[in-house]
């Protein structure tokens, strides 16, 4: 087993989301001692957002670019060969005004190319990034489970899933900034989380 954690928090430490993907990683070494890990920590390593040299580097042939272009196409291109490498992500998600974190949001337009990650046929658009297996560790200060508030998890799995990524397992840490007691039942719902993911 090949695990990519990504961390998306804007905190370097002591965030919410990377403490719930660190137990997720735990778990999955504990039931596979022989896996190897990969920790891409987006605060620490900020990808550059999509831009417009960006934009001019996908839709340049790779021999005709600018020396600039090359450059940011690269910077993509280790992104896709780090997850084409992996077959177990564990992706920490804060919860931003309602959405995912730029940071992560930057990642995922990076990894997102087509005719690599996914191409389009006459059967509609086929995602490539087929067969891993995704863990996704949501950290939110309110409680949004379940409801219409809720625009990270229905964006996530049309996002993963359209890059071939179905296999989804969502835990969930909610009213973390409700006061202590409000946070210790949010994250021992995720624990029960965790645990039915692996049960």
């Amino acid at each position: 087993m090949n695990i990519l954690q990504i961390n998306a928090s804007a905190r370097r430490e002591g965030a919410h989301s990377t403490r719930l993907a660190h137990a997720v990683v735990d778990r999955l070494k504990a039931a596979h001692p022989d896996a190897r890990a990969t920790l891409r920590d987006l605060a620490v390593t900020p990808h550059p957002m999509l831009d417009e040299v960006a934009l001019a580097a996908l839709f340049t042939p790779a021999d005709r670019r600018t020396p600039e272009q090359a450059a940011r196409a690269a910077l993509d291109d280790a992104l896709i060969a780090e997850i084409q490498a992996h077959d177990t992500l564990v992706i920490g998600v804060p919860m931003y005004n309602f959405g995912i974190p730029v940071q992560l949001k930057n990642w995922i337009d990076a990894i997102a190319r087509a005719g690599v990650t996914f191409r389009y046929t006459a059967a509609g658009p086929e995602g490539l990034l087929k067969g891993k297996k995704v863990y996704l560790a949501l950290a939110r200060g309110g409680r949004y489970r379940d409801t219409d508030k809720d625009a990270q998890v229905p964006y996530l799995k049309t996002v993963l899933g359209f890059l071939g990524m179905t296999d989804l397992s969502f835990i969930y840490a909610e009213g973390l900034n409700m006061g202590p007691e409000a946070a210790a039942q949010g994250f021992a719902r995720a624990e029960a989380d965790i645990a039915a993911a692996f049960a």
